[in-house]
């Protein structure tokens, strides 16, 4: 299954959202599973990024509608980059 990394960046109203409510982190990963994604592997990061997310989808338009949901709720901003593993990736060339 194709793989993605998903790096996000909270919004004012996000930070809040998981300061009061942690929980919530998790929550969104269901949410996610539900469109039909799955979140594989998630990091809390410092620095540009909030969080780093390893997400396994079908497909391209699968991933990007999980972006759009996410994205359109205002509490994060998304990077969606496509990975590929290393030996895929040299079998290619």
């Amino acid at each position: 299954m194709p793989t993605y990394l998903m790096l996000a960046t909270l919004t004012s109203e996000g930070t809040q959202t998981v300061k009061n409510n942690p929980a919530r982190i998790k929550e969104v990963n269901r949410e996610v599973e539900q469109l039909g994604a799955d979140v594989k592997a998630q990091w809390a990061t410092l620095g540009r990024f909030d969080f780093i997310s390893v997400v396994e989808a079908p497909d391209d338009m699968t991933m990007a509608r999980v972006s759009m949901e996410l994205s359109s709720r205002g509490t994060s901003t998304y990077e969606t980059l496509p990975a590929f593993g290393i030996d895929d990736f040299i079998s290619s060339l």
